[in-house]
């Protein structure tokens, strides 16, 4: 039942931002190496830039930084000088920046062909995607102990999806850094998931740490609880 109700809740919080994040579109230059981002997953603003990442179709690292948590916060503050989220690295150009809209505008301008979608930008965005994450019951948000991995994991997901949403939640939580490879519909990166995976379906995991390869959300959260919560 507890499982029902986080994917419904889940569900909702999709439905509240329209779908954003499900299907690329106006894709422009490629980069040769992955932007990096500093964020956490209930951050409205956080999922503006999320948003955006999906539907470029862009490969991200992603250092999770949830309250509490001080395993990348600590780093981003030494880095950038302030605890402020998202913050965007783009080793591709020299360019760092903080504030959502700016975010936004900086990847369609470098890496889409069009100006960025109005559902990205202002105040709208981040009403409902404050709602959203009123649904989520904050699911995402604060740190909870955890044993740090090595290397980072990998994950292939795309913003909207609800599956996608419960694994993105609980790495975060854990302050697991991850290479997300976003696969929302119409994304080229579909095929290297079909031809890695054997099929395409999301989220999937790869953790290089222990050579562990899944697909399910239900999996993939029980591996991640078991492998490095602190508890555990």
């Amino acid at each position: 039942m507890r499982r029902s109700l986080q994917l419904a809740s889940s569900a909702v919080a999709s439905l509240l931002r329209g779908g954003s994040g499900s299907r690329v579109g106006g894709l422009g230059e490629r980069p040769a190496q992955p932007l990096l981002v500093y964020d956490f997953e209930s951050c409205p603003f956080c999922r503006k830039a999320r948003e955006a990442l999906s539907i470029l179709d862009l490969p991200v690292e992603v250092r999770p930084c949830p309250k509490r948590g001080r395993r990348f916060r600590d780093e981003l503050v030494e880095r950038a000088g302030k605890e402020q989220f998202p913050y965007l690295v783009d080793p591709n150009r020299g360019e760092e920046l903080y504030e959502s809209d700016d975010i936004v505008d900086y990847l369609f301008t470098h890496y889409g062909n069009r100006a960025a979608p109005g559902h990205l930008k202002g105040p709208l965005p981040l009403l409902t995607g404050s709602l959203a994450s009123l649904v989520r019951m904050q699911a995402g948000t604060f740190a909870e102990p955890s044993h740090a991995p090595a290397e980072p994991l990998a994950l292939w997901s795309f913003e909207a999806s609800p599956f996608c949403r419960l694994v993105r939640e609980k790495l975060c939580v854990l302050e697991l850094p991850y290479r997300l490879h976003n696969v929302a519909k119409g994304s080229d990166a579909r095929e290297d998931l079909l031809e890695r995976a054997g099929k395409i379906q999301v989220p999937y995991l790869e953790d290089p740490n222990t050579g562990t390869h899944l697909f399910e959300s239900a999996d993939i959260l029980r591996y991640l609880q078991d492998t490095y919560a602190a508890t555990a």
